[in-house]
């Protein structure tokens, strides 16, 4: 596996020049386009590793599976249908998806901005501190890291520069949809996107959904089987923003991308991915990150369908 590995990361690094780093959130832009790392965290526990796999970034958009999760877990999967839908939207990640009719729920998913904010609001707690101590609890087993902490500086990059954002929790507020003071359920959005990962805390997610809920190493159990479900398909329809569908067909598994150039990939039953490549498409999607996996999934016949 490691030979593959080192053997894919030279093939696609050539990729890294073809994209650009998510400028619109100043700390990311100083990121270096021409990294490209790779983890995989088997089911049977064997760990591979290649490239600069062990710089750290933030969940950005890939803690969107973690607020479902939890999401879940504090309330069923009837209680969160209700506030969000499961639907692919089809629209850029930050859509302000309202038309002349007033916003629905089952207009948005949890795998884009506005659902993820929502998901805020379902965590249990009497404040959002303690809301947010349960996420990042929840995020620290799910990574393999107990001390899994935010980066201060790009919190308060996405804080001072989240005007779109708030313009979106401002109009889910408007609608009905969003419950609770707007800025604290920012603040907790914010922090979430901001914690810190590496290539091997990716892996480590993608191998607990892909064995169901349980960690990889101790086989423990973190949340039910049929959690891992509900999370895994709607990363397969709604995980890659509005690229999910062309993503589907070349490389054919769950996952889940976000703009610091991270891509969290599940194999049902058999492995979990961890990838770091901050060039981005126009999608936000990492491009040689993508090529990366297109080309594991064919050599080891990974893709579901």
């Amino acid at each position: 596996m490691e030979e593959l590995l080192e053997r894919l990361i030279e093939e696609c690094r050539p990729y890294t020049s073809l994209g650009k780093t998510a400028d619109y959130i100043p700390e990311l832009a100083k990121k270096s386009p021409e990294a490209l790392g790779v983890y995989v965290i088997g089911s049977e526990g064997r760990h591979s590793w290649a490239g600069d796999c062990r710089q750290s970034f933030t969940l950005q958009s890939m803690v969107k599976p973690i607020l479902l999760l939890q999401a879940l877990l504090d309330n069923g999967a009837e209680t969160v249908q209700s506030k969000v839908g499961v639907e692919a939207t089809g629209k850029p990640f930050d859509a302000i998806n309202a038309g002349e009719r007033t916003l629905d729920s089952r207009h948005i998913n949890p795998m884009v901005n506005m659902g993820a904010i929502v998901m805020c609001t379902l965590i249990h707690g009497d404040s959002y501190e303690e809301r947010f101590q349960r996420l990042l609890a929840l995020t620290g087993q799910l990574v393999g890291d107990s001390q899994v902490s935010i980066d201060q500086a790009v919190y308060l990059s996405e804080k001072n520069h989240g005007s779109k954002n708030r313009a979106l929790a401002y109009l889910l507020k408007s609608c009905g949809i969003l419950e609770g003071d707007v800025e604290e359920v920012l603040d907790c959005y914010f922090r979430a996107c901001s914690i810190q990962v590496d290539c091997r805390g990716l892996a480590h997610m993608g191998a607990v959904l892909a064995n169901r809920g349980r960690l990889p190493d101790s086989n423990q159990r973190v949340f039910p089987a049929p959690l891992a479900r509900y999370v895994n398909a709607i990363l397969m329809t709604c995980g890659m923003y509005d690229g999910s569908g062309e993503f589907a067909i070349r490389v054919g598994i769950p996952a889940k991308s976000g703009v610091s150039g991270g891509i969290m990939a599940v194999v049902p039953t058999r492995m979990g991915i961890g990838i770091y490549s901050p060039a981005l498409d126009h999608k936000g999607n990492s491009v040689a990150g993508i090529q990366l996996l297109e080309k594991l999934s064919r050599e080891l016949y990974l893709s579901i369908f």
